[in-house]
């Protein structure tokens, strides 16, 4: 009896595990429209491609698959929000990755942001992976704000440091940025509860990995922060009137497996209204 509960239960595992690691290779292209109503030939748009949480000791895709995917889609601007990556080893595997996103010729380039997986690394380590973001025409935002003008619109480009090790700081972060169209770039998403005061037209993150396994349901998210316990982990949501977007990643944590989730691959559609005036109030 013994014996065969526990080959039914090997049986059981591997099938489990097999099915997960399956569904790793399964990548999902969600496209959103923002700001729709407003769409038409006076509102200029901003195509994004969010790509965040490649966690590359756990990654399914290939640069080259990667790149076939989205060779034909219309790209201005490359988002990547964060964990690349928590070991020293891994850090040449990234280069290829960039360099395909080089290939799509985002018009508006390549903007980071760093996650808690990356500050794992050792201080010289963190360096050595900035260093190859940035050698592959990667802006990495620290706290600090980029500006570009597409076709007459202001857009200010913020990258808050990640929330979850305490790095962000919002007076920094939006310090100078007064008017124009804000673009937030983070990682973790629980920042958007502490930022009343702080107006963004949109706003992506990532960090939860939609759960990643969600068997029944993904529990042990509670741990990471009030939106997760609100069971705010993926998708498009609104806090204080404000729209943001927490993609599913596109790597995977600990167990190269995903149980009621799919890696994520977002184009985001942002139209921008011209001469939009927006005053920031710091707390």
């Amino acid at each position: 009896m013994n014996i065969l509960f526990i080959t039914v239960l090997a049986f059981l595992l591997y099938y489990f595990f097999k099915k997960g690691n399956k569904n790793t290779k399964d990548v999902v292209i969600n496209k959103l429209k923002i700001n729709e109503e407003l769409s038409s030939e006076q509102f200029p748009k901003l195509n994004i491609l969010q790509l965040s949480d490649l966690h590359l000791e756990n990654i399914s895709i290939s640069p080259n698959e990667l790149y076939e995917k989205l060779k034909d889609e219309p790209i201005d601007l490359i988002a990547l929000t964060g964990d690349f990556l928590d070991r020293k080893r891994t850090i040449p595997k990234l280069a290829p990755y960039l360099e395909v996103l080089n290939r799509l010729q985002a018009k508006f380039g390549i903007y980071a942001v760093l996650g808690n997986h990356d500050y794992v690394l050792r201080q010289k380590d963190l360096q050595i992976l900035i260093k190859t973001l940035a050698a592959n025409n990667c802006k990495v935002l620290q706290n600090e704000s980029d500006l570009i003008n597409v076709q007459g619109t202001w857009v200010n480009i913020i990258g808050i440091d990640d929330f979850s090790t305490n790095r962000s700081s919002l007076e920094t972060s939006y310090k100078g940025v007064t008017s124009g169209t804000i673009l937030v770039l983070t990682h973790d998403p629980n920042i958007v509860l502490h930022m009343k005061n702080y107006h963004f037209d949109y706003l992506l993150a990532g960090h939860f990995h939609g759960g990643q396994i969600c068997y029944p349901k993904a529990y042990h998210l509670a741990k990471m922060g009030k939106l997760a316990r609100m069971n705010i982990i993926k998708g498009f949501h609104k806090q204080d009137g404000k729209p943001f977007y927490i993609s599913e990643g596109l790597g995977q944590t600990g167990l190269n497996i995903r149980v009621g989730s799919r890696p994520e691959i977002t184009l985001h559609e942002l139209t921008l209204v011209m001469g939009k005036q927006k005053t920031v109030k710091a707390i």
